[in-house]
């Protein structure tokens, strides 16, 4: 179970690292430069170590601040030296970008020299580059960061012209033109340097003498560009992306009143770009970028009157409130008639912007989604009252919803994606308190809906960032409001966090939904029981799932304003569930949580269960059975502790009802087809838990329908996908085991004779049978018979179980069928009990005991290979764990039985087993050979060379060797070669070994 519902990739753990412990390997790195650059493996290898040490400070890249200053001019000590050869200098600026990657450029930025000699030789050293030469684009994106930074001195850059006429008489470009000129040729390129250059345009263009001479030129010839170019070429691209990166920025360190003459214009050509229509999303994701900075630029910069503002935050006052709500001071300015009057007229294009905003939150990526959900927090914080109220409105149309008739369930008429974008910008706008008290009653019922939203699309779903996404605005209110606000949502609000901690399928959802629940225990106070389910429910404990369904939820429950919350969850969202996996864990949960309620679960769930369980839908009709065999045998088993009859749970029409599901099933052809492989083990589950549940069913002919379909699920394993064989044969047998429990016994304890051999020798029968998989059904059926069932028959099931573990010309490749003939010899053993003096047709005896060890050893010897490889190796490790299992059950009744020769025999072959080649197998027949050792309830008789193996093998080691590790095995095992008895075994199982493919096990 834990094995199947296991998530992969779930990390729990992070590296922490408390300080920058490699600063001498880097300073040595560093100063070792000017020797080692000229030779090609050494530098390569210096800059590996470098990038190394760097990559691990990704997560935690503050700790490189102290550090930054002197790394930098140790590499610009390289740079300015005019010794420095080219690839010295490359060097040393590619070492500045990797520390540039991992702590970001813009804490960079005021580190690097900027003095006004450094203008001229920064400017010469970009002039002299190549921006075509692919092996040294760190120099060029590094000079032109430098180059930013230098071109914000205070001085008008006309002063470094001079005499603008040369010696020659030719007239020099001026300082402002050459930078300009470069700005403009690194926009174009495609290389990291492109981001430079935009950096460079936003830091240059906005000095007041480049302002005045050079801006609308500039723009000019951007928005040309942008004109010219197409996203439909690659080389259109890569310009159209250099222009909006340096439009972007631009608009974001320039004055409002230097860019609002542009903005118009720049907005009109964005528009005619048709962003929107390009599949490259980098270019949609700066127009979002872009649009955003140019609504800003339309507006003043001010901030709104009438938001919601939230007064005194104390956790520790929120926390000694005990639930009580905490009447925190609360500032609520609304616009009053005399600010209606001050505020200005918006502009027109606001509306546009807006518009292009709102689109942009039903972007197919994610990034121009989370761009756009920032651009529309940021201007609705400028907008007057009334028109950010229409902002909200058309915000939660990306929301809208639409009722569908035929099932009564809601259908997302908006995508994922706007789902997704619309609860980004809430949470942008709950965070910013722009989304007044009066709006929280409009968007609590949206947030709800989007914290299970959960959408089939072929063979997955869509919707976990959407539901992560929820969580996020349930976080951000948690913080912008007044807890006397969410006091009427409190409940709902709560018992969905709960539901999405706990019930999620997704672990990145379950651990948002933990901390959004976190934040509004410690911010709000008025969660009931936060702090509890907090304890039980935090980051960590909700990474495993199966913990999550079963264990925590049991506890959450506890919690009577929870329970009904989740129980309807589970049987409204999750048992029809598109994922098989999910579908199950819900009906063992609601078995664990019936319990809780009781009555709820037997007068509201189960009624409206059994309509669904006969129902159209495929997922739905084996949730709803699942979950009707969970819950009934929950309710036997609570009727059975309080001694009460079952008819005190269970009405006339809910039996009927549970009588009917196989009935109808088999009517309407279901068991057939792909629908079959989950509608057969679904109802053998419903078989055995109604057994088990005691239902008053004895004679009723509904018996002999399940039977049937137990035999038909048995037969038909040839026919079904290999992926739900095993559980449909193991769902089988369980059934078939607690329906003769329950109904095939009578008052003496004894079978009816007439049914007992039909059973049997139908099923003895079956096993010559030509398909192997009906031979393994069977043979497994077999072992799963009651005592009173194989009373009379042993002999009879042994010999037909042993007729399937000898190997033909006709079946050596049935090697599954004779590892569950075996499988089931050991449980049949278990089932008869010993006797040593009794009857071979109904115990363990002196008679057949000789026969039932020579069948399990023969299996032992199967080494045979086909084109899956070593299927042997699934008939030896069966019958290692038969051999172990009888072994313990005659020590344990009649230990005489047991003589010296087979007890030889099963231990050699062990030992022989234990110097396998494959891991598995080798770890197996260890595990064994160690158990029989060390048996002390009484010792295991007869076995050769005790003293000598407890002392190679002692029983304080039982545990601890890994048998998986062929450096920990063989040299123990080579150790059984001086004891005469295991020789001759040891060495055969050597001499296969080495005979293997793995290069550590044949070494």
């Amino acid at each position: 179970e834990d094995g199947r519902n296991q998530e992969p990739g779930i990390v729990t753990t992070r590296n922490i690292l408390e300080s920058f412990t490699e600063s001498q390997e880097v300073r040595g790195l560093i100063g070792n430069l000017k020797e080692i650059f000229g030779d090609l493996v050494t530098r390569e290898m210096t800059v590996e170590k470098f990038i190394g040490i760097m990559d691990k400070y990704q997560e935690q890249p503050h700790l490189l601040d102290r550090h930054l200053e002197w790394m930098m001019n140790s590499l610009l000590d390289i740079v300015r030296d005019n010794g420095s050869p080219p690839p010295l200098v490359h060097l040393a600026f590619k070492f500045l970008y990797i520390i540039t990657k991992v702590r970001g450029y813009k804490l960079f930025l005021p580190l690097f020299p900027h003095e006004v000699g450094d203008l001229r030789p920064v400017l010469d050293m970009l002039v002299d580059q190549n921006p075509k030469d692919s092996e040294t684009w760190e120099t060029r994106y590094m000079l032109l960061l430098w180059l930013s930074m230098i071109c914000l001195i205070p001085f008008d850059l006309a002063r470094f012209d001079g005499n603008i006429i040369s010696e020659e008489g030719h007239a020099r470009m001026p300082t402002m033109d050459r930078i300009l000129k470069i700005a403009k040729c690194y926009l174009v390129v495609s290389d990291k340097a492109r981001d430079a250059a935009a950096v460079l345009v936003s830091k240059f263009i906005v000095r007041p003498d480049v302002r005045q001479k050079r801006m609308a030129d500039f723009l000019d010839w951007t928005l040309s560009m942008l004109s010219e170019s197409s996203f439909q070429t690659m080389e259109g691209t890569v310009v159209m992306n250099g222009m909006l990166q340096a439009l972007a920025q631009l608009f974001k360190h320039g004055k409002r009143e230097d860019c609002l003459p542009y903005a118009a214009t720049v907005l009109e050509c964005l528009d005619n770009c048709k962003l929107s229509e390009s599949n490259q999303m980098v270019l949609r994701k700066l127009g979002m970028k872009l649009v955003q900075r140019l609504g800003l630029t339309f507006v003043k910069p001010k901030v709104a009157k009438w938001r919601y503002q939230r007064g005194c935050r104390s956790l520790a006052a929120n926390l000694q409130a005990q639930g009580s709500v905490v009447q925190n001071q609360m500032i609520t300015v609304a616009a009053n008639e005399a600010d209606d009057e001050e505020e200005y007229d918006i502009p027109g294009e606001i509306e546009n912007v807006v518009e292009q905003l709102l689109v942009g939150l039903k972007d197919k990526d994610t990034i121009v989604r989370w761009s756009a959900a920032k651009g529309i927090g940021r201007i609705t914080g400028r907008l007057p009252k009334e028109l950010a109220d229409d902002v909200i409105g058309s915000l939660l149309d990306c929301f809208s919803l639409k009722k569908t008739c035929l099932c009564s369930k809601i259908s997302f008429q908006e995508t994922d994606n706007a789902w997704h974008g619309g609860c980004l910008a809430l949470a942008e706008l709950g965070r910013r308190g722009l989304l007044l008290p009066s709006r929280i009653s409009d968007v609590v019922p949206v947030i709800l809906k989007a914290l299970t939203y959960d959408e089939k699309r072929g063979a997955c779903s869509v919707g976990s960032n959407v539901r992560d996404a929820a969580c996020y605005v349930c976080w951000a209110f948690a913080r912008a409001y007044d807890p006397a606000e969410l006091i009427p949502f409190i409940n709902k609000i709560s018992s969905a966090l709960v539901i999405a901690a706990v019930f999620d399928r997704d672990v990145n959802c379950r651990r948002a939904a933990s901390a959004a629940f976190q934040e509004n225990v410690g911010r709000q106070g008025t969660f009931p029981h936060g702090i509890d389910i907090l304890t039980a429910a935090d980051y960590f404990a909700v990474g495993n799932r199966v913990n999550c369904y079963l264990t925590i939820s049991v506890y959450i429950a506890g919690f009577p304003e929870y329970t009904q919350p989740m129980i309807d969850h589970l049987v409204n969202m999750k048992i029809n569930h598109w994922d098989s996996v999910i579908r199950e864990l819900s009906t063992k949960a609601l078995h664990n949580l019936t319990p809780r309620a009781p009555e709820y679960m037997a007068d509201v769930v189960l009624p409206r269960l059994l309509p669904l369980s006969v129902g159209t839908d495929l997922h739905t009709r084996h949730g709803a059975i699942l979950a009707c065999a969970e819950i009934t045998h929950a309710l036997c088993k609570l009727a059975g502790e309080n001694n009460r009859s079952i008819t005190y749970y269970f009405n006339e029409k809910s039996l009927e009802g549970l009588k009917q599901i196989h009935q109808e099933l088999c009517s309407r052809q279901l068991y057939r087809g792909l629908g079959g492989e989950l509608m057969r083990p679904a109802v053998c589950t419903l078989i055995e838990k109604l057994s088990l549940s005691k239902m008053p069913f004895r004679g009723d002919p509904v018996i002999g329908g399940w039977q049937w379909l137990i035999n038909d699920s048995l037969r038909s394993l040839p026919l079904v996908s290999s992926a739900a064989r095993q559980h449909i044969k193991e769902s089988a047998v369980s059934a078939l085991a607690a329906l003769c429990n329950e109904y095939y016994i009578n008052e003496k304890g004894d079978a009816d004779p007439a049914l007992q051999d039909e059973l049997v020798t139908q099923y003895v029968s079956e096993l010559q049978n030509t398909e192997e998989m009906i031979r393994c059904g069977f043979s497994r059926a077999l072992g799963a018979l009651p005592r009173f069932l194989l009373k009379g028959r042993l002999q009879q099931v042994l010999e037909g179980l042993k007729k399937v573990t000898l190997i033909s010309p006709a079946d050596v490749s049935f090697a599954e069928s004779r590892r569950d003939a075996l499988i089931a010899i050991a449980k049949v053993c278990q089932t008869v009990g010993v006797k040593g003096e009794g009857s071979e047709g109904e115990y363990v005896c002196k008679d057949n005991v000789t026969q039932i060890y020579t069948t399990l050893l023969s299996g032992v010897t199967d080494y045979t290979t086909d084109s899956r490889g070593d299927v042997g190796g699934w008939v030896r490790e069966a019958a290692m764990t038969s051999l172990m299992e009888v072994t313990l059950l005659l020590v344990q009744n009649e230990a005489e039985l047991i003589n010296a020769n087979i007890c030889k025999q099963i231990m050699c072959w062990l030992a022989q087993q234990s110097a396998e080649k494959i891991d598995k197998f080798r770890a197996h027949a260890g595990s064994v050979f160690l158990t029989l050792l060390h048996f002390d309830h009484p010792p295991v008789p007869h076995i050769p060379h005790r003293e000598e193996l407890e002392r190679i093998f002692p029983r304080s080691e039982k545990e601890t060797l890994n048998w998986n590790a062929a450096s920990e095995a063989f040299p123990r095992i080579t150790q059984l070669l001086g004891l005469p008895a295991y020789q001759y075994y040891v060495l055969l199982g050597l001499s296969v070994s080495v005979g293997g493919l793995t290069e550590t096990t044949v070494r």
